[in-house]
């Protein structure tokens, strides 16, 4: 029987997608540095270029023939040229006056140190620009003259590129990402695999399997391997001291009350009187009540110990109901009732000895109990197939009219026999034992005549 576990939450999944998102994360950063560092690579490649353009017109600004002579070389416009197929603007200024190029650029609000180069970007008709502007002083007589010259290209190529380099990181990303995924899926699988084989290995012990785990475990599952050994220890002690004491109960609790109904039954020969003789037929009928009810009781008590943990070993039925049937013999004589046992050929089986011969125990006491004087019970053992098939046939009240299969629920007994002393133990005895050793229970009324037929079923060794 298994109980119900409740869980929270898988720990490969919380491992999974704390390792996911992890790699999400780190994916995320991976692309964001990576276009950063490349956007600013580009800017300042463009940087360079515009400032070495800048530096070659300004260098070719002299004075010739008492004049500001500025011949803007063909290099400079050649190494912008050289990024994309960007628009490039110029401008020049001698002493704030405009001189050439675009008159419509913005000219820079350049600090003191004009001589170096001061970078701005903004937009220009419709174009988003970088622009880079500088001053030189040229000596015309005694006059100093300041040749300002601004150079500036529309971003469009840099921007391309960057989309460009955007594309191939994300994809780049992605790659890393998968690849992060499938090791964060074995990572989380390989975390948790010593649990698994762990849980597996205690799974596939049998119910009396007590032994201690004694499995290699990561350092983190020690505490836990040792609270379950120190379970199973307590465990086993548990169980072996309710086995003591339901041996120990059984035998404190039949023996005063066989002495107590020994005597009732001494007196009951000795009193004349009718009411004293019938008292005491009332205490020894509530003697015999109690009796086979505490008997019962710790026999089901018995067999729910020994169901969690069966003692397997080859068992022979024949020899085991025939024995059973010479124990009750004492009993059904009393009544003139014979019992009879047939049987076809030798049945081994596997099962708990002590469970089985109280399950026979059981049904031979409830067809003696149930049927009347002058009767017989027959007990029949056959094979059908895999099956071995124990059968108990009276000529007692049969089965009521009522559900019969309620009857094997405890202290649940028919309508039929409320006058006959019995605990409602018996069938539901029975029934847990033949369920634990994988076999079935039926039962019904006689077809061919008066009583109840009960049949129980093993599988041959």
């Amino acid at each position: 029987m298994s109980g119900f576990v409740k869980s929270k939450s898988s720990i490969r999944r919380r491992l999974t997608i704390q390792l996911l998102c992890g790699a999400t994360i780190l994916t995320i950063c991976l692309v964001l540095i990576v276009r950063s560092f490349a956007q600013q690579l580009a800017e300042q490649s463009q940087d360079n270029i515009l400032a070495a353009s800048l530096t070659s017109i300004l260098d070719s600004a002299s004075i010739q023939e008492g004049q500001i002579a500025v011949d803007i070389p063909y290099s400079a416009f050649s190494m912008l040229s050289n990024l994309a197929d960007d628009r490039v603007f110029y401008r020049i200024d001698l002493n704030d006056e405009f001189l050439t190029g675009y008159a419509d650029l913005p000219r820079h609000s350049l600090s003191a140190n004009s001589n170096e180069p001061f970078f701005v970007t903004g937009p220009y008709r419709g174009f988003d620009i970088r622009s880079v502007a500088a001053t030189r002083k040229l000596a015309l007589g005694e006059q100093p003259i300041d040749v300002l010259v601004i150079i500036a290209q529309s971003r469009n190529g840099m921007q391309e590129t960057l989309s460009e380099i955007s594309h191939k990181v994300i994809l780049f990303g992605s790659g890393f990402f998968v690849l992060s995924a499938i090791i964060a899926l074995f990572a989380a699988q390989s975390t948790v695999e010593p649990l698994t084989r762990l849980a597996a290995s205690v799974a596939r012990r049998g119910p009396q399997d007590l032994r201690p785990v004694i499995a290699r475990v990561p350092e983190e599952m020690a505490p836990l391997v040792q609270s379950l050994n120190q379970f199973i220890e307590r465990l086993g002690t548990s169980l072996k001291r309710s086995e003591d004491f339901i041996t120990e109960a059984a035998h404190r609790v039949r023996t005063p009350l066989a002495t107590v109904r020994a005597q009732a039954e001494i007196t009951l020969r000795r009193v004349d009187k009718d009411e004293n003789r019938q008292a005491l037929r009332e205490i020894i009928r509530a003697i015999d009540d109690s009796s086979r009810a505490a008997r019962q009781l710790l026999d089901h008590a018995m067999v729910t110990l020994r169901t969690d943990h069966l003692e397997r070993h080859q068992i022979d039925l024949t020899g085991l109901v025939r024995e059973s049937v010479a124990r009750v013999q004492a009993v059904a004589n009393l009544k003139d009732i014979t019992v009879i046992f047939e049987n076809t050929a030798p049945s081994p089986i596997q099962g708990d000895v002590i469970l089985i011969q109280n399950a026979v125990q059981n049904l031979l006491d409830n067809a003696i109990k149930y049927s009347p004087p002058d009767s017989q019970v027959e007990v029949q053992l056959g094979r059908k197939g895999p099956w071995v098939i124990l059968t108990f046939q009276d000529q007692g009240r049969g089965l009521p009219d009522s559900d019969a299969t309620l009857l094997t629920e405890r202290f649940v007994r028919g309508d039929n026999v409320a006058d006959t002393v019995g605990s409602g133990l018996g069938l539901t005895i029975v029934e847990e034992v033949v369920r634990a050793h994988g076999g079935t229970l039926s039962f019904e009324n006689n077809p061919d005549g008066v009583g109840a037929c009960v049949s129980i079923s093993f599988l041959l060794s």
